[in-house]
């Protein structure tokens, strides 16, 4: 399976470093026809096609040039695993594990996915693509060359972490939590709808679009303290 070489994005000339997207070349994966996952499992070159990986614990396994299609991922347990150079396609679940969890050269597209815990892992080079996220908790993790590109993100919470070099491309972000975030270069000018719940304040260092100012203009000032009145 041949997927198209990564390539950076943003607009040149305006001094925001744009993300590198990842660069997959999969072999023709062989079907997995295991019972499930095991901790510390090596899985490599493996296409799980709609499987029901549901409640599983698959801590700290790798995953090595695998296609995921269709999988259920409600209540599985990944917490410190390593997922590089694979494509999740349509997967879906509520409460996945990925807690300290590294994502390499990963592609995600058109997840269902719902209280995904992902607090201290380590994305990088990583394109979310389509779908919808509700509840998405990346507190004190690390974000580096990564894009969300027309997909649904409710209530995502990045309090703490640390994001370089993150796009947000035709995406929907809703209720957003920032408190104690670090960015370098995060461009929000693409993002459909920019909600900021919490942490406004930890802007420095994303770049915004004029009209996205205005409609952030009453947070912004709360945040700093600045009473507006008539």
């Amino acid at each position: 399976m041949a997927r198209r070489a990564g390539s950076a994005g943003g607009t040149g000339g305006t001094g925001v470093r744009g993300a590198r997207r990842p660069e997959l070349r999969l072999p023709v994966p062989e079907r997995y026809e295991g019972d499930g996952l095991e901790p510390d499992g090596d899985y490599d070159g493996l296409e799980f096609l709609e499987a029901d990986l549901a409640a599983q614990d698959g801590a700290g396994a790798r995953f090595m040039d695998c296609v995921l299609t269709g999988c259920a991922l409600d209540g599985t347990r990944l917490a410190g695993a390593r997922v590089l150079d694979s494509v999740l396609a349509g997967v879906r679940g509520v409460g996945t594990d990925l807690s300290g969890a590294v994502l390499r050269d990963v592609e995600v597209t058109d997840a269902r996915l719902g209280g995904t815990q992902a607090h201290g892992a380590e994305l990088e080079r990583v394109l979310v693509r389509g779908g919808k996220i509700d509840f998405l908790n990346l507190r004190s993790a690390r974000l580096r060359d990564v894009v969300f590109e027309s997909c649904v993100l409710v209530e995502p919470d990045f309090g703490g972490a640390r994001l370089e070099r993150v796009e947000f491309v035709d995406c929907a972000l809703k209720g957003a939590d920032l408190g104690g975030a670090t960015l370098t270069d995060v461009d929000l000018r693409g993002a459909a709808s920019l909600e900021i719940a919490r942490g406004a304040d930890r802007l420095a260092g994303a770049v915004i679009s004029t009209g996205q100012l205005l409609d952030l203009a009453p947070v912004l000032a709360g945040a700093l303290g600045i009473r507006v009145l008539d």
